[in-house]
């Protein structure tokens, strides 16, 4: 649909059905930007966030070892659980409320694997363009499920220093999850680009409904907030300059 752009911003809905899709088997993926043989100049990113992937990894499966460099890249389960391990030598098994934050930096080699060989998968993984290169390769997780669980919006990873996030590597950039009951209402945050993905569940953005999938692209927007649904929704909220 159309962005609507008023005196306080544009708002610019994309539907979830809309994304490209990547289907291996093993892998089923929707891209909300331009990732691998999908490429749109047109879509390469929102502020500082260039990748956000929604992927279900069936059992058994998952990415074998492979390399990035520069990028702060952030894995956020919804359900099941990720077995990861890199070249820091981390070994772990990310599960949902548990925040990951890998710092590519210089050069990593990580393996991420679906934990199970009975059931799926579902995880987000977002990488944000660091604002400083050539750093040491850092990992990092924490627990956030006491956070979750008290409801509004929770800092999960962070270049600003919120308590209790993971640190990221690049100052302007902020990632809120809500784990929102029914009819929940939050306050989006305001910054120059803002990205509000609704990963389980439905709520009311402003005027526009938004249902699993969708997300809206928010540009100088204000004075916006966001309603959960009759289910509840758990929603992923960036913000970036």
């Amino acid at each position: 649909m159309p962005a609507t752009t008023t005196p306080d911003g544009t708002v610019d809905i994309r539907r979830a059905a809309t994304r490209d899709h990547t289907d291996l088997g093993w892998l089923d993926s929707w891209h909300s930007f331009s990732f691998g043989g999908h490429y749109d100049p047109a879509n390469v990113g929102h502020g500082d966030l260039i990748v956000l992937n929604d992927d279900t990894v069936r059992a058994g499966g998952g990415f074998g070892a492979h390399p990035h460099r520069d990028m702060e890249i952030v894995t956020w389960v919804l359900s099941g659980e990720v077995a990861h391990q890199d070249s820091t030598g981390t070994s772990d098994v990310i599960y949902p409320g548990l925040a990951q934050r890998m710092s590519a930096g210089r050069g990593i080699t990580h393996s991420e694997m679906n934990a199970s060989r009975t059931v799926d998968t579902h995880f987000v993984q977002m990488w944000v363009q660091p604002d400083v290169k050539g750093i040491e390769p850092s990992y990092e997780q924490r627990d956030l499920g006491d956070a979750l669980a008290r409801g509004g919006l929770v800092p999960v990873a962070s270049g600003r220093g919120h308590e209790g996030s993971v640190l990221l590597h690049q100052k302007g950039a902020v990632l809120w999850v809500g784990r929102l009951q029914p009819g929940e209402r939050v306050a989006v945050p305001e910054a120059p680009f803002v990205h509000v993905f609704m990963a389980i569940g439905d709520g009311t953005l402003g005027t526009d409904e938004l249902r699993t999938g969708d997300a809206a692209r928010l540009t100088g927007a204000t004075g916006l907030s966001l309603t959960a649904g009759a289910d509840g929704a758990e929603v992923l909220i960036w913000e970036t300059t």
